[in-house]
């Protein structure tokens, strides 16, 4: 059976699209194609002229000039992350510093603004947790949270922020089994630690606490403008971290490091030649590897890999070495954080889906900062427009 090459449908804009999309009016539209600048087609009933979109977004590039066009999404300033080539910088401290010198808690309060100690880490009552993944024992835990808070709708700081620790703590009391009760309450790394390990040594926990600080923000991730649309309606925190969750999910955003922790597991199956090689077969690219944002290499992944190697044995030591390695020789880009990720739980002997559950329990920091500081802003700011085409 022999199937014929179709070429592409032109996508056609009406001459109010093509203008709006310009950002000029149809006087001028038309003169763009009096001068020879953008052509004009006939409709199939020839009573409307369209444009190629095509040709339209050439144009806009070259002559759009900085101007703001409708469509264009709002301009979001923040103070919360800023990325640099050091990694990112939370309130101007650079991240990778902060993993060695502050826990997790006090990250948190920094992104949030918070001095000092501003209240305790305790999970609501959330009744009997359902035998479900992991993921969606997450996404229960926010629904449960938000259904046992009386005024959920307090969007004042100081109510986001206490909503914001009972929900880390949430996620975190239904990973894995309770800690044993003692004296005090433990950290966000080791409850979390205990609940992912039967039993965390000090560097597991020091490892996870790394894991969280890194991972608290990074500045517009696609799950952090999610939960700012969210913020911009006004939804609660709860539906806010919600929305981020379900972005979050993606195999592109938190759920990279568990394609990257089964790449390991394959290298140490087959070997590292094989693993890559099919991961590139199948994938199209190499999980854990390359970042849009750090050309010359992640520096999270750097601190991740130190922690990795204070908790693996000599032969998990070389196998990763090895990945990186040979991915290096065939000039295929520095690991990113999540190779970071993927090794510390494999070194740890977690689930592929680990990675995922640090990197949700560390966002809701970050999530919860962005959340505050889109209160701030002009609601429902966040309109995108659509170019509305044919194919006529």
């Amino acid at each position: 059976m022999v199937i014929a090459y179709a070429p592409p449908v032109a996508r056609m804009l009406e001459t109010e699209e093509a203008a709006r999309r310009l950002g000029v009016k149809r006087t001028t539209l038309y003169a763009y194609v009096s001068r020879g600048q953008l052509a004009s087609h006939p409709s199939a009933d020839g009573r409307r002229s369209l444009f190629d979109m095509d040709d339209v977004e050439r144009l806009a590039a070259r002559a759009r000039g900085g101007r703001r066009v409708e469509s264009r999404l709002a301009t979001v300033t923040t103070a919360v992350t800023q990325l640099r080539d050091d990694g990112p910088a939370y309130r101007g401290r650079p991240a990778t510093g902060l993993a060695a010198t502050d826990t997790f808690e006090e990250v948190a309060e920094l992104l949030w603004g918070v001095d000092g100690g501003g209240g305790p880490w305790e999970p609501p009552p959330l009744g009997p947790v359902p035998d479900l993944p992991t993921a969606d024992r997450l996404r229960w835990a926010v629904v449960m949270a938000g259904a046992t808070d009386p005024l959920r709708a307090d969007l004042r700081p100081e109510a986001v922020t206490r909503a914001a620790r009972r929900l880390v703590a949430a996620l975190v009391l239904v990973v894995g089994p309770s800690p044993p009760a003692g004296a005090g309450a433990p950290s966000v790394a080791a409850a979390l630690s205990g609940a992912l390990t039967p039993a965390p040594t000090a560097a597991t926990v020091a490892a996870v606490d790394a894991a969280l600080v890194l991972l608290a923000d990074h500045e517009l991730a696609t799950s952090t403008v999610a939960v700012r649309v969210a913020a911009s309606t006004r939804a609660d925190l709860y539906d806010a971290v919600s929305a981020g969750l379900g972005t979050l999910g993606g195999p592109l955003h938190g759920g990279a490091s568990r394609l990257a922790h089964s790449l390991l597991v394959d290298a140490e199956r087959h070997g590292p030649e094989q693993a890559l090689n099919e991961a590139l077969r199948w994938q199209g690219m190499l999980p854990g590897f390359g970042h849009t944002v750090y050309k010359g290499g992640d520096p999270r992944a750097a601190v991740l890999l130190e922690r990795f190697g204070h908790l693996a044995t000599a032969d998990q030591r070389r196998l990763v070495s090895s990945v990186i390695d040979l991915a290096a020789a065939h000039r295929i880009p520095a690991p990113n954080v999540d190779l970071g990720l993927a090794a510390l739980t494999f070194a740890l002997g977690l689930p592929p889906d680990a990675g995922r559950t640090v990197f949700a329990v560390a966002r809701v920091a970050g999530w919860t900062a962005h959340y505050l500081e889109e209160l701030a802003e002009r609601p429902l700011r966040f309109r995108a427009r659509a170019v509305y085409a044919t194919a006529d």
